[in-house]
């Protein structure tokens, strides 16, 4: 039986398909709302996380490929193992003020990271996309930049979803020497 306080932080939504309403709980978290007003995130390329990757070494910016137009990092907050990022060098935050060159090397890149993370780790499929703008959940929404996440059958297990706590059996620095060992220098890699 709920209490008084339980039930009152408990709202119903109507279903759109006429089926009974769905009661969500509230969770609050007042410390988002620092992240809501964007404060501590970037304020341009002077301070860009992915404007000052490019000028570390490849170990320390956790950085697995390097191109002309875009390179490939690991995210520093996975949501899998391997989760890659592809950036463009070009400090710009709309996938339309890509150059022709940058879209096909981030599409190329794209798929090389499939491949790599494939052969690398066995994944059976991929989340691919970018979030534009910061009210469709970029983080860093001043500098485009594509997400490959990996995933297994399972992956959403009970230490997710009831542990609240996600599993990565390898420490990123570890995760990139193996990525960026199988990553071929300017050659894309077959189709297994």
């Amino acid at each position: 039986m709920s209490t008084e306080s339980e039930e009152a932080s408990r709202i119903a939504v109507s279903r759109d398909d006429g089926g009974p309403a769905t009661v969500f709980e509230h969770l609050w978290t007042p410390y988002r709302m620092a992240y809501i007003r964007g404060e501590g995130k970037p304020t341009g390329a002077h301070d860009c996380p992915f404007c000052l990757i490019p000028q570390m070494d490849d170990e320390e910016g956790l950085v697995v490929a390097r191109g002309e137009h875009v390179f490939a990092v690991l995210n520093l907050y996975p949501y899998n193992a391997g989760h890659l990022m592809l950036v463009p060098y070009r400090h710009v935050p709309d996938y339309t003020d890509l150059t022709a060159a940058e879209v096909a090397e981030l599409g190329g890149f794209t798929q090389t990271a499939m491949r790599v993370v494939r052969a690398v780790s066995g994944a059976h499929g991929f989340n691919i996309g970018m979030n534009q703008g910061s009210v469709a959940g970029a983080g860093i929404a001043d500098h485009l930049h594509q997400h490959a996440v990996p995933r297994w059958g399972g992956d959403t297990n009970f230490m997710p979803v009831i542990g609240l706590t996600r599993v990565l059996p390898q420490v990123l620095r570890e995760t990139r020497a193996l990525l960026a060992q199988h990553w071929p220098d300017g050659r894309p890699v077959p189709e297994a």
